[in-house]
């Protein structure tokens, strides 16, 4: 595995998996040109059959380094509707050409990439994002050991996962739910996540005369633990392709509030495991939550058991890892029989171009 920047998520994980962990060296905002040379050296000391690169950054160098070092197969994967403005879009246009596949794990988001057409129709792909659904398996004991430790038993508690950044637009998360408290007063939101904006987000807590009712959790490693004794999820992104706290909140069986932006559209089914609401709007989110709320248990029970039968028949790590080899294997088969896209590359290699 390859990493632009310096790794700090999950490090730990991959090495215990016997998965070797590297990096290019390069630094947050700073365009380094020699992060090409080094994925240059890195893919010929190991041969891959197939590169698969992640996000914007990251599919333009590997499309990149193959005018230098050629192998057989590049999937690049975008994880939005959008990956930036102008620019981005029109490299990845331009580029589309020195890769064999381009996924993305929005469904929404794959349309959007084709009929702007930063990529052509035959090589875009939906593969959404997979879970683990075992860690999350609803029990009684984990929510009240957690509902216990975090001072939540008498309190009918939203939980929101993310990072303290604008994507996230937790501004209107505490607008709406400054609301929510003026109808349901004890109700409290915790969040879970770290980010730049956590000042500026506690100072608007404070500002709406929420400060006591939100609980801000910081990173945490037991989500799973915390979705278990949370009452409902609640999301207020600006943008999105599929996001995991989605589908970890949903296979956790709880009902959700989001706005309904990229693909969470896809993970959930308005009134069937939650409600979904237009985007920026803090009115709308908090009607929403008000209604959740409103619900009986039994109502809201029977919402998180469609979320995570919908997670369970879709976004299943085990489903997902077929889709992706499947995909591997088609493209590897194409490749075989002679692809215009491989047998150019045999061309480029006999004409000397494989150097350095």
């Amino acid at each position: 595995m390859v990493s632009l920047l310096p790794p700090q998520s999950y490090v730990a994980e991959l090495e215990a998996a016997r998965i070797e962990v590297t990096h290019l060296g390069m630094r947050r905002g700073v365009a380094d040109p020699r992060a090409l040379w080094r994925l240059k050296t890195l893919l010929r000391r190991f041969g891959p059959d197939i590169v698969h690169s992640h996000m914007v950054h990251a599919n333009l160098a590997a499309r990149l380094v193959r005018l230098f070092c050629p192998f057989p197969v590049l999937v690049c994967t975008a994880h939005s509707m959008r990956e930036g403005g102008l620019w981005r879009e029109l490299a990845y246009r331009l580029t589309d050409w020195l890769s064999e596949a381009t996924t993305n794990v929005s469904l929404r988001g794959l349309r959007r990439y084709q009929q702007r057409k930063l990529i052509g129709k035959a090589k875009g792909f939906w593969i959404p994002n997979g879970l683990d659904l075992a860690p999350y398996t609803p029990d009684a004991a984990v929510r009240n050991a957690v509902r216990q430790k975090e001072g939540w038993q008498n309190s009918f508690v939203w939980l929101a996962v993310g990072n303290l950044r604008e994507p996230k637009d937790y501004p209107t998360m505490l607008q709406a739910f400054a609301r929510v408290v003026q109808h349901r007063p004890g109700t409290r939101l915790a969040v879970a996540g770290s980010g730049p904006l956590k000042g500026e987000l506690e100072e608007l807590s404070r500002q709406l005369g929420i400060n006591r009712s939100v609980q801000w959790l910081g990173a945490r490693s037991d989500v799973p633990e915390l979705l278990q004794g949370a009452d409902a999820f609640v999301m207020s992104s600006l943008w999105e392709g599929t996001p995991m706290a989605l589908l970890e909140a949903s296979a956790a069986g709880l009902p959700a509030v989001a706005p309904d932006v990229g693909g969470i559209g896809e993970v959930m089914v308005h009134r069937e495991t939650g409600l979904l609401t237009p985007p920026a709007d803090p009115e709308s989110l908090a009607r929403a939550m008000i209604e959740i709320q409103a619900r009986s248990s039994d109502e809201r029970r029977q919402m998180g058991e469609n979320a995570r039968q919908r997670v369970s028949e879709i976004y299943s790590i085990q489903k997902v890892i077929a889709d992706w080899e499947q995909l591997f294997q088609d493209l590897l088969k194409r490749r075989a029989a002679g692809s215009a896209v491989a047998q150019t590359w045999t061309d480029f290699r006999e004409r000397g171009w494989k150097r350095g």
